[in-house]
């Protein structure tokens, strides 16, 4: 299919959104719905000004600008003033919005067209406005009712390599705003393009890599924590890789490896957050999830192919990475796997994880092989990669494997 060209963000966008299904997680958090009751101005007379008869005073709600510990934060968020900077895949704002009326501002990295930030705004869980962001400030407005509360994400759907986004601010003007309760479980995936949700949305194979076909909501991690219901947070590049990011003449490329960037917020080549690179602030990895899945490999095998020195080596530096990994998350159970766009390496990652756990004594790890994907049966996208019908599937092998594994 063609992807439609996306708005960018010169201008203020509206989006009208009913609120006809109450939130179960809003039961649970009540928060205090009064307005300010005076917006007449200094030195002036209410009365005079207002059409309502003599002792009557006409006032207007007052627009209340939200502060972040309002939202529940999505994935790696960066907060640097009264802005929320997003870099990686998957990573924003949840709350439960009851009201009328809620504005949310936002803009993006300079960068070239085909690598904006792509931001989607879901409103219990179906998308309802989906933007590209340039340096320019865009507004989006959201209508509720006031009887009833709506869940509200707003989450980057491109990677950060590309390019980062920040939410402004968020604008009550009349209702309230509060957190989404955290969930039962937590699920971080690490990984490359095909975590990205890289050009899942497009078909044509004709056509070359954009931010605006690219939709990390239709690729297999956050597919696979929604079935189970769990928090998620996505560490991916596209063309990243452990011993070698993607190589076009079979040389070793070691500035895409997913292990340069784990410890810091992510990595990008654009701005960044307000012009600090995101790759030189350490991550502090206050998600702490329950399980961890590491889809990488695929691009290794473009330096590798078969040579048995080369697999060696993309083996060795797995099980430093798994080292690394488990440094940082101690208590999860680790689900190790590869197979989506070839199984090449599949060997190689299963050797790795037997070694790191001979070596380390750590046996909270797994490893288990996906299917390669059924090109004439599931179709393809852009450059080969994986259509969200097979994301889909393994959405659904992943979060059975888990689900058993951990008797979730």
């Amino acid at each position: 299919m063609k992807v439609k060209k996306l708005i960018t963000a010169a201008v203020c966008l509206s989006i009208v959104v009913l609120a006809a299904v109450s939130c179960s997680d809003s039961s649970t958090s009540k928060a205090d719905t009064s307005l300010p009751k005076d917006s007449s101005e200094p030195g002036s007379s209410s009365q005079e000004q207002s059409s309502e008869p003599p002792g009557i005073v006409k006032t207007e709600p007052e627009p209340r600008v939200s502060q972040m510990e309002n939202v529940k934060l999505l994935g790696r968020t960066y907060k640097s003033g009264e802005k929320l900077w997003l870099g990686l895949s998957g990573t924003g704002a949840e709350f439960e919005f009851t009201g009328k009326k809620l504005s949310v501002t936002m803009s993006g990295n300079d960068t070239d067209e085909d690598s904006l930030s792509r931001v989607g705004i879901y409103v219990d869980d179906e998308l309802v406005k989906d933007v590209m962001l340039t340096s320019k400030s865009t507004a989006v407005d959201i209508e509720g009712k006031t009887d009833k509360s709506v869940n509200v994400k707003i989450i980057k759907l491109s990677e950060a390599q590309n390019s980062c986004c920040s939410i402004d601010n968020i604008t009550v003007m009349e209702g309230t705003i509060v957190p989404t309760a955290e969930k039962a479980h937590k699920i971080e995936f690490i990984g490359d393009s095909m975590t990205c949700g890289y050009g899942v949305e497009d078909s044509d194979l004709t056509h070359n890599f954009s931010t605006a076909s690219e939709n990390c909501c239709k690729a297999f991690g956050v597919k696979t924590a929604k079935l189970l219901d769990a928090d998620y947070s996505l560490v991916c590049y596209s063309g990243y890789g452990i011993v070698s990011g993607y190589s076009a003449d079979g040389s070793k490329n070691t500035d895409d490896l997913v292990a340069n960037y784990y410890e810091k917020y992510c990595y990008t080549a654009a701005d960044g957050f307000d012009g600090i690179k995101p790759q030189t602030i350490a991550y502090d990895h206050g998600f702490q999830p329950d399980a961890i899945v590491i889809n990488l490999g695929t691009n290794d095998s473009t330096y590798t192919g078969t040579d048995p020195q080369r697999l060696g080596e993309y083996t060795e530096k797995y099980v430093e990475f798994l080292k690394t990994v488990r440094s940082k998350n101690p208590k999860a159970r680790i689900f190790c796997t590869l197979g989506i766009m070839g199984n090449t390496l599949y060997n190689a990652m299963n050797d790795a994880v037997q070694r790191y756990t001979m070596l380390t004594g750590d046996k909270n790890i797994t490893s288990f092989e996906l299917p390669v994907q059924d090109q004439m049966l599931d179709g393809i996208v852009v450059q080969g990669h994986p259509s969200e019908k097979t994301h889909s599937k393994d959405a659904d092998i992943i979060a059975q494997k888990i689900k058993t594994d951990m008797g979730w």
